[in-house]
């Protein structure tokens, strides 16, 4: 069991992050009687899954469609699948303009460091 700050550290983000998450529906930690929330193996997975599509910038609005499909059980698998497959396919136009741009700044580079080269002699 891991409390929210505990949780966050292990996920790399802050708590408000984690509440914010459970505002949107997305998780939803144990609560002691008392309100503490508290983190079971199973949320830190989903959580880490989460984030992972966050960062390659999945909406929330699609990360709450998605959670809600979960939630709703197998009969919503290929609704899930869809979803996962266009943000697979969001993915790799993110790496073409990675690769694009990455070979556009190396060219960029060597012709600076030729230039540098070149004032220096």
């Amino acid at each position: 069991m891991y409390s929210i700050s505990e949780a966050a550290k292990a996920l790399g983000v802050n708590p408000h992050t984690l509440r914010y998450y459970e505002k949107e529906g997305i998780i939803t930690p144990d609560r002691s009687t008392i309100g503490v929330r508290s983190y079971k193996e199973f949320h830190i997975k989903w959580l880490r899954f989460i984030i992972k599509l966050r960062e390659t910038k999945m909406s929330i609005s699609d990360i709450k469609k998605y959670t809600q499909l979960f939630i709703e059980g197998n009969q919503t698998a290929e609704d899930r699948l869809a979803l996962l497959v266009k943000h697979q396919e969001n993915i790799q136009e993110q790496i073409e303009t990675l690769i694009s741009t990455n070979e556009m700044l190396t060219e960029k580079i060597s012709s600076y460091r030729e230039m540098v080269k070149d004032m220096k002699m």
